[in-house]
Formats: C-alpha cells, sequence, structure tokens
C-alpha cells in the first residue's frame, strides 16, 4: 500500500466511490484512458483492450504511493428500455430515465418534502428529483407535460444512465 496508506493530506480517506464512477463513466463511453487530479490526488485509469479495466491505481500529487481498491464487481447489466405502456392496461405512458450515474434523491433535503409524488402535475421545467455524482447535485426536469403515475426508484438508490425512474401519463 505505500508508506502514507490510503489517506491524503489531512488524514482525509480516498473516495472509492468516485473511482467506481469513473470506471462505470469509461465502460459506458468506451474510453480507454483517463486522468482526474482531485485535490491532493490525481487518478489515472487505463482500460487493456477493449473489454477488459485495469484495477485503478491512485498517486497522490505530492510523493509517490499507490493504493489499488479491490477491482469492482461486474457492472448491472443495462436497463433493458421498456415501451412505455408495457405491462400496464392504464393510458399510456413515457417513461422519464435517468440522463445520468449517480444517486437519486426525491427532494432538495432530509428534511424537505419529494420535488414530485404519484398524482403530481408537472411541465417540461418541473424539477423532479436531484441526482448527485461525485459531489455535484444536478437538478432533473421532467422534460415533458403530464402527470405523474409511478415513481420506479428509492431516495439515496443509484441510478444508472437510461433507467427508467418516472413513468408520465402524458397531458
Amino acid at each position: 500500500m505505500g508508506e502514507q496508506g490510503p489517506e491524503g493530506k489531512g488524514g482525509e480517506p480516498l473516495d472509492v466511490k468516485k473511482v467506481h464512477y469513473l470506471v462505470r463513466l469509461m465502460k459506458q463511453y468506451d474510453l480507454s484512458d483517463l486522468e482526474v487530479t482531485d485535490g491532493p490526488y490525481r487518478v489515472h485509469l487505463q482500460r487493456r483492450g477493449a473489454e477488459a479495466a485495469a484495477a485503478p491505481a491512485f498517486a497522490p500529487a505530492y510523493p509517490p504511493a499507490a493504493y489499488a481498491p479491490p477491482p469492482s464487481a461486474p457492472a448491472a447489466a443495462a436497463p433493458r428500455p421498456e415501451p412505455a405502456a408495457e405491462a400496464h392496461s392504464g393510458p399510456k405512458t413515457i417513461v422519464i430515465e435517468s440522463p445520468m450515474v449517480g444517486t437519486y434523491y426525491s427532494s432538495g433535503s432530509p428534511d424537505s418534502p419529494p420535488f414530485v409524488s404519484i398524482g403530481t402535475a408537472v411541465q417540461p421545467s418541473t424539477t423532479l428529483c436531484i441526482i448527485e455524482a461525485m459531489k455535484v447535485f444536478t437538478d432533473i426536469p421532467a422534460g415533458v407535460s403530464g402527470t405523474i403515475s409511478e415513481i420506479l426508484v428509492k431516495s439515496g438508490q443509484p441510478v444508472e444512465f437510461g433507467q427508467p425512474m418516472f413513468r408520465v401519463i402524458p397531458a
């Protein structure tokens, strides 16, 4: 593990979730090489061939020390896009999918009520949720007009790119 261990300056631990996120992005966009500097850390990821990913290696930007977490579990198969009305005998619905990889939050803070619930009327600019990725919180707008008929994820749940999150009955 090296002389300094997995902590950086000031004893702050490395965030392995960030590295897992970067590895997923590399796979998703078929990148072969990625380098990111985050504070005292420099992360350089390389993939071998088109399918196998090398174990990520960490190196602080100051004296050399390396840290490699255990290889991440194989990514779950990409979610199968569902036809909007499949398995529903009710009105035709529009599926709103996650535009990014991250953690889904239904409200702006733990004390706040959810942005939307079943039966909420939405416009294209209505905020449905927040997705957090690498400590960046992104508001996700509806993009359509209609009424929320189903919420397919729970607050705090990780979501993948293209994963269905909401069903909306169009207005």
